[in-house]
């Protein structure tokens, strides 16, 4: 019993360091040298400010930015998950309904594209479909000042990231950075 006991006390302690240490180290180490961008959550910097990560939405509520969807975590990566609310559960139409009306109140058409007015399954999505994004260009334009309607429809285009293998998904646009692009554009009298 004693021989058994050590043999799994030795296997215990080999195992812990080879999969709790030098496994985790390997594949961190490979992350960091093949893929360091990546591997440290997408940050975005400027300067020396954080300005977020090109992997979680942020909440843009202001009438000269572009918004994302909606989030049922407000935005919180602690948090991250959907409202599990279904397409018949009241709260959830009301609150597409609010949101449709805050669009249309900024003269927006009636035809509200559907990434604009729901959440995503992680809440968190930093991306809106390109006809999400395109929709919202008039209203952009108007609380922007020194930027042509072209020149704004040009940024939207630069900042979409098409199918993958040009087959998978569609062509989304990543919120956070077209504002950033905005604001270096046109920016914002503080």
């Amino acid at each position: 019993m004693l021989a058994q006991l050590r043999i799994a006390s030795v296997m215990i302690v080999l195992f812990t360091l080879l999969t709790g240490l030098a496994y985790p180290l390997l594949v961190t180490g490979i992350a960091q040298r093949g893929w360091p961008e990546q591997a440290n959550g997408s940050l975005i910097h400027e300067g020396e400010t954080l300005r977020g990560s090109r992997l979680i939405g942020q909440e843009f509520s202001a009438a000269q930015y572009f918004w994302g969807r909606r989030s049922a975590v407000a935005y919180d990566a602690a948090g991250s998950g959907a409202s599990n609310a279904g397409p018949l559960n009241p709260g959830l139409t009301v609150a597409s309904q609010e949101r449709a009306e805050r669009l249309r109140a900024f003269g927006g058409e009636t035809s509200i594209p559907v990434d604009l007015l729901t959440a995503s399954g992680s809440g968190l999505d930093p991306q809106i479909c390109l006809a999400a994004a395109e929709y919202q260009v008039p209203r952009v334009l108007a609380h922007r000042s020194g930027l042509s309607e072209g020149r704004l429809r040009e940024l939207v285009r630069q900042h979409t990231t098409d199918r993958w293998l040009a087959l998978f998904g569609e062509p989304v646009v990543n919120v956070l950075t077209l504002n950033l692009a905005l604001d270096r554009e046109a920016p914002i009298a503080r």
